[in-house]
């Protein structure tokens, strides 16, 4: 009986041996399956960045070549060449003491843009925040709309918080913000789209909320997709509406003030409503953090948009460390990325469903919803 017993006991140890064996090689596999997945896809991009960069380089032979045709005797003579913003000659802006009429549009070049800022990332409260800027402009309104009186605003912008847990980071970018969008003579407002729940921060998802509320507010010309830790670094980066989709977070002091790549489309980004709703708003499938932005990237290429950026330094911000507190990376995004065009017309403003807890703050609408996977299901593709 003993010895049946023992042989029993050795063969339950044997089949649990192999058991805890067969997990260990799933789990193996299965890290092994995501560092390939990333490999695979860094490879990939890595050969899109040396394709632009030769395509870069025969573009500047074939420019040097056009120029020498073009040139005679030392002499140039004029041909057009596409330069990109950053390479135009400085804009000239409004002299001091320009004056226009409360019935004229508010020019873009205003004296009171002056360029670099100094930027307060010193830590302050709401409340404080919110009574010296009506103190400085009474006629804000509640959920943080405002428009000059002294002209008629060029255009009408809803700048788009995502939010959670980065309750010492609001006020400081409302202190900095808003000043600089009233001298710009902006009709704006500001929606803080809260996210709720125990699921993995949804960033993308929350800029289709909050589109979606914002319009129910105001026919919105174009919105900003503002990261709450972004601080501009020189007042001369227009918030107003452009006809391509706008990037302009261009130099970050976290990257050494560099574009860490050319599609690089995230921190603060621009839109215009029309082009957000051809491509169907930002992707709801991105839980965690990164590969949202590229995305949206991808989606604007696809609708045969170019992005801009601000010219020079004025694209610079300083960022409020933070080092994604509580947030971890999306490992599926690589996947994800690789079939962008076919997700995207079933994976944005069309799929998204939701129900929002709106109120209104002294200086922005605070848009509060609880995401999860359901939300939002993706149709076959």
């Amino acid at each position: 009986a003993i010895n049946a017993e023992l042989i029993a006991l050795q063969s339950t140890s044997r089949k649990i041996a192999c058991v805890f064996l067969f997990l260990l090689v799933c789990c193996l596999f299965f890290f092994f399956f995501l560092l390939m997945n990333e490999y695979v896809f860094m490879v990939q991009a890595r050969g899109i960045q040396i394709r632009e960069n030769v395509k870069n380089i025969g573009a500047q032979v074939l420019e040097q070549v056009v120029r020498g045709a073009y040139s005679i005797n030392g002499t140039d003579y004029p041909y057009d060449f596409n330069f990109s913003e950053s390479d135009a000659p400085p804009t000239t802006y409004l002299p001091e003491g320009f004056t226009y009429l409360p019935s004229q549009v508010c020019p873009e070049k205003l004296p009171s843009m002056k360029g670099r800022l100094e930027v307060n990332m010193s830590e302050i409260s709401l409340e404080d925040v919110e009574r010296s800027s009506l103190e400085r402009e009474p006629s804000m309104a509640p959920g943080g709309f405002w428009k000059p009186k002294d002209c008629l605003p060029r255009w009408k912008v809803a700048i788009l918080v995502p939010f959670r847990n980065r309750h010492e980071h609001l006020p400081i970018l409302l202190r900095h913000l808003v000043p600089v969008l009233q001298k710009q003579r902006l009709q704006f407002a500001f929606y803080v789209i809260e996210q709720g729940g125990t699921e993995p921060f949804n960033r993308a998802m929350l800029f289709n909320v909050g589109f979606k509320e914002a319009m129910k507010d105001l026919d919105w010309d174009c919105l900003i997709f503002h990261d709450v830790d972004h601080l501009m670094e020189n007042d001369r980066n227009y918030y107003g509406c452009t006809d391509m989709p706008r990037h302009f977070a261009v130099k970050l002091d976290k990257y050494s003030y560099m574009l860490p790549y050319n599609e690089f489309f995230g921190g603060v980004s621009g839109l215009m409503v029309k082009q957000f709703k051809k491509i169907n708003g930002f992707p709801n499938a991105f839980w965690g953090w990164g590969g949202e932005d590229d995305d949206l990237w991808n989606r604007v290429q696809f609708a045969n948009y170019t992005v801009s950026r601000p010219q020079g330094d004025q694209g610079r911000y300083m960022s409020i460390p933070h080092h994604h507190r509580g947030e971890a990376q999306f490992l599926g995004r690589y996947t994800l990325l690789r079939h962008s065009k076919e997700r995207q017309k079933v994976d944005g403003l069309n799929n998204l469903n939701y129900s929002p807890l709106v109120s209104r703050s002294p200086l922005f609408t605070n848009i509060t919803v609880s995401l999860s996977r359901k939300l939002a299901p993706v149709a076959d593709y």
